[in-house]
């Protein structure tokens, strides 16, 4: 019995083998096309030097230019091989297809030249002039058979495009530079016969009124809800890799206010490549509108520390740690350890890389929890890391402020085990992923985040032979329990979309940023700091969940309502980065910065610790735990009063 994926690929390779023997047979055409123009051509201009008279060519001119002729053909083929000429793709033809036949025919020259001096001392004699006029129609058939594809397609698509159709969708592109000469080639040749292109805008004013590719330019940024009424615009492309942030998200703004579905051109690499193409276009993303500037890291340093290293990083299989073991394993380290106690994310990473590098990465993925003593012993004494990157925690804040019994265990405890067991075992780095919620906190998942950072900077005095850090970071977009895919949940099931409070402000940092600094910070460390991510403007909630509902196509409060839930317990109108005991301290990078340590009584704090413990493991009333962790982290002031007990996520 044959499988889908036996169908499925017997079918791909069926077009492919089809596709094979039409390009065959297209190379086969040309080749003949140019034998009977090359043939023309000569004997064209033998007949136009005896002003279209037959009877008046000499026959020794004749009988010369067969002789001549297989030569001229053959050395024209050889030639037009060897620039390239069979092997371009026509309909797409270019100013690099032109290059190649100018070449081609600087080589002619030089080749008919020679020609010329062998035959005439040898007696074959046709006059200079039929073979200079043979050599320039023989280049413009070559232009014709070449260009002359595309030239059709372009007639046609051009009467195609004129006649308004109401099935296509109509499309308005932001920039007219190079990224949009290059989509507007590509919608015209590429078969994209469900668009049709109805206007240009640029901010260039010297742009303005003239034509790209046969498209009016006809405004700017700010005539952009103007022309998308006026001609009923459905999709709005912005096609301008190379525009600054602000510049980006100023015409995204004005975009949104049309109501029309957005496209963008993803990078400025694009530009130079010309790979600007309709299926490379994506939507724009909430990431887009956040006003973030480019974040630049020291990707040469990063490498240097971790190449050739045994690195392991727990919560691998979570959206932080998943993204560490990417970044990671581009660095080319020594050995790669995924540890993670839920096997499906663990497997769903693993999978990933092995996809990526094969046997190029040495890959080890092991199931296991940071509370298990014996698990980490074990993993330490056979695999002995070099460096460990902690990112398993639990990190629902509702969730938590139910179950504080269980954030003890894990975040606490699962803390204080692994970095002793990594000083015990020799590991030489130890990194903390640690939260904005940790300043001040007012949620028991930020209080055991706090905690964490403590023993950190206890273990860093008590084992200088390791070095220990923490980097704190607030909210990542597209992280597991984010506020981003909640509404978006919302949003796809008609609304409403619930927001916990109208002024509720935090600060967003995409995965792949919030990970690359944390590598970086990572170089920077002596011992005990927390590394502070610099996480750019706040944001308000509810401005992300209204451009959201645009982005989807809707209106807010209109198509889909906003509902103010009321803030949850634990959770505070805006996040802090620093507490005020901690000062601020500059690194190489401005976007990391250094809080100095906090005194502490580590004989003190440590008592601490094993008297959470022993609380944690009563399973006592979360009202009770809270009291107990409000005494060790003591600008933790818990609502002792209240206890939340929905399960759902919150905006944080």
């Amino acid at each position: 019995m044959t499988s889908t994926g036996d169908k499925k690929e017997g079918s791909t390779n069926g077009s492919q083998l089809r596709e094979d023997s039409r390009y065959k047979m297209r190379v086969k055409l040309i080749f003949a096309a140019d034998i009977i123009a090359t043939f023309i051509a000569y004997f064209f201009s033998l007949w136009l030097r005896f002003d279209f008279q037959f009877s008046k060519i000499p026959l020794n001119y004749l009988q010369h230019l067969l002789i001549l002729f297989p030569i001229i053909c053959a050395t024209t083929l050889i030639v037009y091989r060897a620039c390239h000429l069979y092997q371009s793709i026509w309909r797409y033809a270019s100013i690099s297809e032109a290059y190649h036949i100018i070449i081609a025919y600087l080589i002619l020259a030089a080749a008919l030249l020679v020609e010329n001096l062998i035959s005439w001392p040898a007696g074959v004699e046709i006059p200079r002039s039929v073979a200079v006029m043979g050599y320039i129609i023989s280049l413009l058939f070559c232009v014709a058979i070449r260009f002359g594809y595309r030239m059709i397609r372009y007639v046609a698509a051009k009467r195609k495009n004129e006649k308004p159709d109401d099935r296509k969708k109509r499309v308005m592109i932001v920039g007219a530079g190079q990224s949009a000469k290059e989509l507007i080639n590509d919608f015209r040749l590429g078969g994209h016969s469900n668009y049709q292109i109805c206007t240009i805008v640029d901010d260039n004013p010297t742009k303005l009124g003239r034509y790209l590719e046969g498209h009016c330019i006809e405004g700017n940024r700010y005539d952009i809800p103007e022309l998308a009424r006026k001609y009923g615009i459905d999709i709005i492309i912005v096609a301008i890799p190379s525009a600054s942030n602000e510049d980006r998200i100023s015409i995204l703004n004005i975009c949104q206010e049309t109501g029309c579905k957005l496209q963008i051109v993803p990078g400025i690499y694009q530009i130079v490549n010309g790979d600007v193409q309709v299926s490379r276009l994506r939507d724009v993303q909430i990431e887009d509108l956040l006003g973030r500037d480019e974040v630049k890291i020291n990707l040469t340093e990063i490498k240097k520390t971790i190449e050739g290293k045994v690195v392991m990083v727990t919560g691998g299989g979570g959206s932080i740690g998943s993204e560490l073991c990417r970044q990671i394993a581009s660095a080319n380290p020594k050995q790669l350890i995924i540890f993670d106690i839920y096997e499906n994310n663990a497997y769903a990473i693993q999978q990933e890389l092995i996809r990526k590098y094969g046997d190029k990465l040495n890959l080890v993925t092991l199931i296991g929890s940071v509370r298990n003593t014996s698990r980490i012993n074990s993993v330490l004494e056979t695999y002995h890391p070099e460096m460990i990157y902690h990112a398993a925690a639990h990190k629902h804040v509702p969730l938590m402020e139910n179950s504080p019994c269980e954030a003890i265990k894990n975040n606490v405890m699962g803390t204080y085990k692994l970095a002793k067991a990594a000083a015990e075992h020799g590991v030489k780095r130890f990194l903390l992923i640690s939260t904005d919620k940790a300043v001040n906190p007012t949620s028991l998942m930020g209080a055991t985040k706090r905690m964490c950072e403590m023993i950190i900077q206890m273990m860093d005095r008590k084992y200088p032979g390791t070095t220990f850090m923490a980097v704190r970071f607030g909210n990542v977009l597209g992280s597991n329990g984010s506020v981003i895919p909640l509404f978006k949940e919302q949003i796809a099931k008609g609304g409403p979309v619930t927001v916990t409070d109208k002024n509720i402000i935090r600060y967003f940092m995409t995965i792949p940023e919030a990970v690359s600094l944390v590598l970086e910070a990572s170089i920077y460390a002596k011992g005990g700091e927390i590394f502070v991510l610099d996480m750019g403007k706040p944001v308000r909630i509810d401005d992300m969940a209204r451009k959201l509902i645009r982005l989807s196509g809707f209106q807010p409060d209109v198509d889909i309502k906003i509902v103010y839930t009321g803030l949850r317990p634990g959770e505070k109108l805006y996040e802090e980065l620093l507490m005020d005991e901690e000062g601020m301290k500059d690194t190489p990078n401005k976007l990391i910065h250094i809080g100095h340590p906090i005194e502490m009584d580590d004989e003190l704090f440590l008592q601490q610790i094993h008297r959470l413990d022993q609380v944690s493991k009563q399973e006592v009333e979360p009202m009770e735990m809270k009291r107990v962790v409000s005494e060790v982290v003591t600008t933790y002031k818990p609502d002792l009063e209240h206890v939340d007990q929905s399960q759902g996520v919150i905006a944080s």
